[in-house]
């Protein structure tokens, strides 16, 4: 795997990247963000860090959504 194009915590052993399911969902940056991380918990880094990461950016999406600054 190319560790820069297909690094191997997004794509070893999946059908799918999640830049792919990104950019067809047209998610957005903050949701996408989300996704990614998501998609690697436990794949590269501690798995409860990334779930904490999604969760940040969710909570900001939600917070873009509700108006709040």
């Amino acid at each position: 795997m190319n560790a820069v194009d297909h690094p191997s915590h997004y794509a070893e052993g999946r059908r799918y990247e999640p830049i792919d399911v990104i950019e067809d969902w047209e998610l957005g940056f903050c949701l996408g963000n989300a996704v990614k991380y998501i998609s690697r918990a436990g794949r590269k880094n501690d798995a409860l860090e990334d779930l904490k990461k999604a969760r940040w950016y969710l909570d900001r999406e939600i917070e873009r959504m509700e108006g709040s600054p």
